[in-house]
């Protein structure tokens, strides 16, 4: 069955492409704000979203994967930051300390009849960061590399070096828990 990733993210896509997975990627346009607050349900909210505006597209066999990935920080959703001081706020938060990755994932099976079945689940993993100094956080900013990341930081790259510990899946702090993703394909 053909496979589709609603999501342009690098990260996604290269995760998929690690476990030998063939699909295609469409663009889904943007994420409708919502009014949830918690942040695994955010995740699933903005997933089902990517998901469904590429699966009205669809009039194939096929299965869509969407997938958002939000950091939480005591209960606070730390987005992308929109400048540099954003950045150097969000990192000040996390230094020394643990926060929530949860990543919301979306699958929807599109039958040769038209019909459509939806399964939603959301992994978390925990991210402790060592702590930083005041100039640790403005070089690593001035990476650039926290700039297009929620959180402000992308542990597969530089920051690697200040994190701790992480108590979950890995991947799923990247972008996408891919051998979940796998395991419930298989049972859909």
């Amino acid at each position: 069955m053909k496979i589709i990733l609603a999501s342009e993210s690098p990260r996604r896509k290269d995760l998929l492409q690690q476990i030998g997975m063939e699909f295609s990627v469409l663009s889904c346009g943007g994420e409708v704000p919502v009014e949830i607050k918690i942040p695994e349900e955010v995740a699933k909210e903005h997933a089902l979203q990517k998901a469904e505006a590429v699966a009205e597209n669809i009039l194939e066999e096929a299965v869509i994967i969407g997938a958002d990935t939000v950091v939480a920080f005591q209960g606070e959703i730390l987005e992308k930051p929109t400048d540099r001081q954003d950045a150097i706020n969000m990192l000040t938060k996390l230094q020394g300390n643990t926060h929530e990755v949860y990543t919301g994932v979306v699958l929807i099976k599109i039958e040769q009849d038209g019909t459509k079945n939806k399964k939603k689940f959301h992994e978390c993993t925990k991210v402790t960061f060592y702590p930083m100094s005041k100039e640790e956080i403005e070089e690593y900013v001035d990476t650039k590399e926290p700039m297009d990341k929620a959180g402000s930081y992308g542990i597969q790259g530089i920051a690697a070096k200040y994190i701790r510990e992480i108590t979950g899946d890995y991947n799923n702090v990247v972008g996408l828990p891919v051998a979940r993703v796998y395991q419930e394909l298989k049972e859909f």
